[in-house]
Formats: structure tokens, C-alpha cells, sequence
């Protein structure tokens, strides 16, 4: 072999190491319809790059896009391929998902971390018998910190709910809001600020991180909280399968071991209490924002009204074909470990 030979020799090798490598690189795209600086884009979506970048020594990295469908179109946009991972919020679909709304129950003492683990562990052990997300993999299971009222006007009891124009976002909450009296008005999440700006609405329910997240403390100035919530809010973050199994087996066995699943679950929930915490100091900071926690009496009246809520949603499961009562007191159970 001439040294020429052995020049172009090595320089195949080199280009065919390079397209090898070239080849294990993967870019996701990431479907986000929050405003770019939420906490679901900023730390979650975020995270979940860091943590598939280090758990594949970069070979597997995202970009978040925007805009690519409305919010109930996430989980279609997803199978049909059109971005490769997104979230949904389930209660956006009614009708769709029904053992979802187990940790939307209000009730539940913990944080949004504890309940996110919670959840993804029952789902493992009883919810996916379902099989509520065919089509795609789910990769992450998340609920939000406890669900509260936001409101234009001062409210000061639980009374005061009843008959208030009140945006809900489905699932749960559409549960609680008609039993306590809330008029309910449907609209996505990113429409809700110009929905109370409007005058369209008097109020919305959602976690307290929201006030930052859609700048509620701008809008809905007061903010009535019963203790543990009125209700969570269901949330999952789908893969398409067919992006996944585009990767190398040992790029899907590294996501599968140390970022899909509880890891991942367990950064959104402490992502929800983060956001939680930062949004009530806001509150408190903001010109014009009040807090007003439920009386004893309220929280006593609003216990039942919950017990009522829980035994309908668990019979809803029940019907499903899930052991309702055994799935709520593992969550119980996980939650309090």
C-alpha cells in the first residue's frame, strides 16, 4: 500500500466513523403550547433535555417548538408524528381518560413531588391495565399542586363561589365546581388571562403557580385557598413510539433506566412546588393581591362536599374494571412515604 493509498484509506475510516456517530445523534422535537416562559417549558421541558443528554452522553438532545396545535390536539399531534414528545393535560379531553382523575381528588395530603411519584407507582402497578395512552409511550405522569380559586373579586367564603363565572379546566375540577356551586366556563389555559380581562369570566381554578405562569396576579388579584386544594390537575408526557424506537437500543435502555418514569415524574411535581412557593411570595408582594385561606367552618363543609366528589370519580374508575378503592389508598400510602 503507497502512502497515498494509506492516506485515502484512513480518511474513509475517519468518514465512516464520523457518519456513524453522525448517525446515533438524535434531536427531538418537543410540542409545547405554555407560554415560553412557564415552569413547564422552563424546568420541566428543560430538564428532561438535561436529563436524556446526560443519561446518553449527548447523543439524544430536544428543542421545545411552539404553536404546532391546541392543547387538545397534543396526544393526535404526537401519533401521528408530528413532534416527537409533548404534554396533556387530561381533563382537556373528558370522556378519553377516566383513571387519570384518581389523583385529581382533592383530599390528598402532600406535595405536587409526592404526588407525581405516587402516581406514576399506582399507574405501574394498577392504572395501566387500561391502556389509556396506546399509541404512544408514556414517558411521564405529573399532577399540579393543590387547585385553588382565583378570583377578579374578594372571595371570602365558601359561599361566595356559588354562581361565580368560573373558568375550570375539565376532569376534576369540573367535579368539585359543580358541587360547589361554580357557574363553569370551558376555555384552554392560554386563553384565560384575556378570559378575565375580558370580563368573560370571574374567576379560574388552578394551582397557585399560575399566577406567574399566565400572570394572574394582574388579572384575578385575590386568591381564596382551601387547605389541600379543591382538586389537582392530571397531566402526561407522551413520546411517539416510533421516535423511540428509531434510537439504539442503548440509548433507549439509558432513557428507560435513569430519565422515563419516576425520575422524570419526580422533577415535574417538584417543579409544580416550586412554581407554587414562587407564586404565593408574588402574591403577597403584588399591589392590589389578597389571600384568603377557608374558615374552619368552610374546610368542615368543603370535607364533605370532597367525600361526595371522591366516591363518584372512584366509582367512575370502578367501572372501568380498576380496584378504585385499592388504587386511592396506594396513593394515600405512597404519598405519605
Amino acid at each position: 500500500m503507497t502512502a497515498f493509498t494509506r492516506i485515502l484509506a484512513a480518511a474513509g475510516l475517519a468518514a465512516g466513523l464520523s457518519t456513524a456517530a453522525a448517525a446515533q445523534e438524535k434531536t427531538l422535537t418537543i410540542s409545547t403550547w405554555l407560554p415560553p416562559s412557564h415552569s413547564i417549558n422552563v424546568d420541566m421541558f428543560e430538564g428532561l433535555i438535561d436529563m436524556m443528554e446526560e443519561a446518553t452522553d449527548g447523543q439524544v438532545t430536544a428543542e421545545i417548538k411552539s404553536g404546532l396545535a391546541p392543547p387538545p390536539a397534543q396526544m393526535d399531534l404526537v401519533m401521528d408524528g408530528a413532534a416527537d414528545i409533548s404534554i396533556i393535560f387530561h381533563g382537556y379531553q373528558p370522556g378519553r381518560f377516566i383513571a387519570t382523575k384518581l389523583i385529581e381528588l382533592p383530599g390528598y395530603e402532600g406535595n405536587a413531588e409526592a404526588a407525581s411519584v405516587a402516581y406514576w407507582r399506582v399507574h405501574e402497578a394498577m392504572l395501566s391495565e387500561l391502556d389509556e395512552h396506546r399509541g404512544v409511550k408514556l414517558i411521564g405522569l405529573s399532577t399540579h399542586g393543590p387547585g385553588q380559586i382565583h378570583a377578579t373579586e374578594p372571595v371570602e367564603s365558601l359561599a361566595d363561589l356559588d354562581g361565580l363565572k368560573t373558568r375550570l379546566g375539565g376532569g376534576v375540577s369540573g367535579d368539585v365546581g359543580a358541587a360547589v356551586g361554580l357557574i363553569g366556563i370551558n376555555v384552554p389555559a392560554p386563553k384565560v388571562y384575556e378570559t378575565l380581562e375580558s370580563g368573560a369570566a370571574d374567576a379560574v381554578a388552578m394551582n397557585v403557580g399560575e399566577r406567574l405562569g399566565f400572570k394572574l396576579t394582574e388579572v384575578a388579584e385575590h386568591l381564596y385557598v382551601m387547605p389541600g386544594g379543591f382538586y389537582r390537575g392530571s397531566f402526561a408526557v407522551l413520546m411517539s413510539q416510533q421516535a423511540f424506537d428509531s434510537l439504539t437500543e442503548e440509548q433507549q435502555a439509558a432513557l428507560e433506566e435513569n430519565v422515563f418514569g419516576e425520575p422524570f415524574s419526580r422533577l415535574m411535581g417538584a417543579a409544580w412546588d416550586a412554581s407554587d412557593e414562587a407564586a404565593y411570595a408574588a402574591t403577597r408582594e403584588a399591589e392590589g393581591n389578597t389571600v384568603t385561606e377557608a374558615s374552619a367552618a368552610d374546610q368542615e363543609a368543603f370535607a364533605k362536599i370532597a367525600a361526595d366528589v371522591r366516591a363518584k370519580v372512584l366509582a367512575e374508575i370502578a367501572d372501568a374494571g380498576i380496584d378504585a378503592q385499592a388504587a386511592y389508598d396506594m396513593v394515600v400510602e405512597e404519598m405519605a412515604k
